[in-house]
This record gives structure tokens, C-alpha cells and sequence, in this order.
């Protein structure tokens, strides 16, 4: 049997392994360990996992990643999203469908200092979905709004899934941030048309809430400024070359952390957000460790290069062959979370882009652009169903809101989302133009 029969045979093991609930991690370590064995025998597996761990985990690029869990910690912790959430609504409640666009707004500021999609919906969900509530907004638009939105906590920079893509390509991680910050403001703007159109065709589903005076608007405004201070801190320093991107993580912890306290956060907060921060850094670094070996294994059968070969050769169009990852993407969006999707079909998926012409860009651009894209498509996944973890976060906080009706409101949301990522296939420089001109 070849090597690329024993590799695709091994992946599909793998994901019956998934079919039964096996945990990611488990699956794929499971599967690696077995076609490891299969293709070299057990001393060489053994040989390989003495090293293993060490040469993950000293990577130094990974420490960027319990840095932004625990600023997003903090940030939950230190009172931003109610001052997100106010300085939106004065602005934008007044509005038919204002208070459900406020919070798509404060979704969108809170992702900037998170990075983290579920950890934003919750929290903006505890925070938008009593005033929704109490202006008789429609229930289903008002889950679906909150799930949708908290999808922006991943796409506007820093994000999590951004730095792992980075680390499994070995890519620039300040370039990636800088080019999902246009892609992650078009998808803030495209929900809030979404539930502009929405409220216009049902004008009931979103009443307008009371206008606010000009003294309250600044107030509001003036209350969100350590957000601003943060963000500009992290981001520009990153942008700006003052931090390495570990650097302004390190810097934005601090900074949140310290606005925690002052917001008043205390001991027992810090010890909740420490331990927030290290389970989800474990549940991260298992799941690597078992993507490691079941990529080392891949890469004996030589599958992903073969199969990468093949697409070439096959003569078909290069934006057929991007059609078809983007609707497996959307199919395993159905069944697993968005880390998951990213490193199990990376080392698979990056070589078939990576060996065909999309609009002539070179091997960087095109790098960059598969990993905007790829992240877009892979938090669609977060609002379909049957898993949709977002969904399952917002229905915990509104328990009489059927999940069904909460599945339709996210529709409107998923037709924005649709059109998103067609503008970023055929349009590559939204992506592109600020790496360019930063560059």
C-alpha cells in the first residue's frame, strides 16, 4: 500500500475517531501515533516523542498566546464591555435596530483587546441582552445578533486562530494582524446592514431606542478610553515596530489587568482569570501537540504533497479548487470549533494554495490572503449548525429562546457573512493593501 493510501486512510480514521466524540486532541494523536508506527515502526516513534513537546512548546512565538487569553480575562473582568456597549448604544440606539447594531459595534471594540470569539459573546451577551430584552426586541434577532457578533472577536486583531495559522506556516504574525483589520471592519459593517435591512423588512423585530443628549453621548464616550489606550498601545505597537507582537500582549495584559483592579477586580478575580487563562492554554497546547504528530505522519505518507501535486496537474481552475476548501470549511464548521479546523487542515490545504495562481500574487501575499480568508471562513462555522458554539453560549444566557429561533435570526447574518467572503476572493488587495502600504 502507498504511503498516500496509508495517510488517507489514517485521516479518515481520524475522523470517525471525531464522529464518536473522541476528543481533538486524543484523535489526533491517536491517529498520528498509529501511522507513525504503520510507515516507520515504534522506535522511531519513540525517538520522535522524547523530543516532541520541548521543541513545540520553547517555540518562542507561543507565549503570545496565554498573553492574550489573559487580557481577554482581564478585559472581561474590568467593566470594558459595559462601556463598549454604552458609548455604542448612545450613539446608535436611537435608530431602528440601533441597540442590536450598538452591540455589534461593542462586539467588534471588545474582539480588539480579546482575541478570543467565545469569550466575547458571552461576555457581551450578559451585557446587551437585557437591554434587547427590554425594548421587545424579536428574541430570535436578538440571540442571533449577539452569536453573529461575538464572531468578531476573532476577527479583528489580536486573535488566537491568527497566531497559530502563523506559527503552522510560518508567516509574518504582525503582517496576518494587520491584514484581517479591513476584513474584521467590513464584517462588523456588514451585520450592522444585515439588521438595518432585517428591521426595515420586520419593522417590529427592532424598535428604536430613546435618543440620548449630547452630554450623555460624551460621557459614554469619554468612559471607553482606556479601551482606546489599550488598543492603540497594543495594535500600534505592533504595527508601529515599538513591541514584538509577544511584547504588546505582555504590555496589553498589564494594561487590563490593571484597569481590572481599578474597576474593581480582587483577589479572587485574578486567581479566576489565572486559571481561566491556563485551562484554556492547555486545551490549546494538547491540541497542538497531538496536531504535531499527526502532521509529522502526513508528512512521511507524503499525502498532502501528493495531494498537492495532483491538484495541479488536474488542470482545474484555481478558484474551483478554493471553492471546494471553503465548502469543506463550512462542513467541518458544522462538527468541530474554529482552532480545531485550522490545525487539522493547514498542512493539508496550505500546500494546494500555495502551489496554484490566484491573481498572480506572490508566495507571501497569497500566504497572507489564504489565512484571512480561511479565518473568515472558519468563523462561519462558529453560528452554523448543529454545533455552532456561539449559538450554544447566547441560548445559555436566553434559555427561553428556543435554538431554533436563534438558528433563524443568524441567517441574515450568514448571507453577510456569504457575501464577505466573496469580496475577499475576487478582491485579494482588502486583504492586501495595508501589509502593502505598511510594508
Amino acid at each position: 500500500m502507498s504511503g498516500t493510501a496509508v495517510g488517507a486512510g489514517f485521516f479518515v480514521l481520524m475522523l470517525v475517531l471525531l464522529a464518536l466524540r473522541v476528543p481533538i486532541a486524543i484523535s489526533m494523536f491517536l491517529t498520528g501515533a498509529a501511522g507513525y508506527v504503520t510507515m516507520a515502526g515504534w522506535d522511531p516513534l519513540l525517538a520522535y516523542l522524547k523530543t516532541m513537546a520541548y521543541a513545540r512548546y520553547s517555540v518562542y512565538d507561543l507565549s503570545v498566546v496565554p498573553l492574550f487569553l489573559l487580557m481577554g480575562n482581564f478585559a472581561s473582568r474590568g467593566g470594558l464591555s459595559k462601556a463598549l456597549f454604552g458609548a455604542a448604544e448612545s450613539i446608535l440606539g436611537h435608530y431602528r435596530g440601533g441597540v442590536a447594531m450598538a452591540a455589534v459595534g461593542a462586539c467588534a471594540g471588545f474582539g480588539a483587546i480579546c482575541g478570543s470569539s467565545l469569550a466575547t459573546a458571552a461576555t457581551m451577551g450578559q451585557v446587551a441582552l437585557p437591554e434587547l430584552r427590554r425594548l421587545k426586541y424579536a428574541p430570535g434577532l436578538a440571540t442571533g445578533t449577539l452569536a453573529a457578533a461575538g464572531t468578531l472577536g476573532i476577527l479583528i486583531p489580536p486573535s488566537i486562530v491568527l497566531v497559530i495559522y502563523a506559527i503552522l506556516t510560518e508567516q509574518n504574525i504582525a503582517k496576518l494582524f494587520t491584514a484581517a483589520f479591513v476584513p474584521g471592519l467590513i464584517a462588523a459593517l456588514g451585520y450592522m446592514a444585515a439588521i438595518a435591512i432585517y428591521v426595515r423588512l420586520y419593522p417590529g423585530s427592532g424598535p428604536a431606542g430613546e435618543r440620548r443628549s449630547a452630554s450623555e453621548r460624551l460621557r459614554a464616550l469619554l468612559d471607553v478610553w482606556p479601551v482606546l489606550l489599550i488598543f492603540v498601545t497594543v495594535i500600534g505597537g505592533i504595527y508601529g515596530g515599538v513591541f514584538t507582537p509577544t511584547e504588546a500582549a505582555a504590555v496589553g495584559s498589564i494594561g487590563t489587568g490593571v484597569l481590572a483592579v481599578l474597576k474593581g477586580m480582587r483577589l479572587g478575580g485574578l486567581l479566576d482569570c489565572i486559571y481561566a487563562t491556563a485551562e484554556a492554554t492547555a486545551m490549546i497546547f494538547l491540541i497542538l501537540l497531538g496536531a504535531d504528530l499527526l502532521n509529522v505522519f502526513l508528512a512521511l505518507s507524503q499525502m498532502p504533497a501528493e495531494l498537492a501535486v495532483w491538484v495541479q496537474g488536474s488542470g482545474l481552475p484555481a478558484l474551483l479548487v478554493l471553492a471546494a476548501i471553503i465548502l469543506i470549511y463550512v462542513f467541518l464548521g458544522c462538527v468541530m470549533d474554529s482552532l480545531s479546523m485550522i490545525l487539522l487542515t493547514i498542512p493539508i490545504f496550505f500546500p494546494i494554495i500555495m502551489g496554484l495562481n490566484f491573481w498572480g500574487l506572490n508566495p507571501t501575499d497569497k500566504a497572507i490572503w489564504f489565512g484571512i480568508l480561511a479565518l473568515m471562513v472558519v468563523e462561519i462555522g462558529l453560528i452554523t449548525p448543529p454545533v455552532g458554539m456561539n449559538v450554544y453560549i447566547i441560548n445559555s444566557l436566553a434559555r427561553d429562546v428556543p435554538m431554533s429561533e436563534t438558528f433563524r435570526g443568524i441567517v441574515p447574518f450568514l448571507i453577510s457573512d456569504a457575501l464577505r467572503v466573496l469580496l475577499l476572493v475576487f478582491f485579494p488587495g482588502l486583504s492586501l493593501f495595508l501589509v502593502r502600504l505598511m510594508g
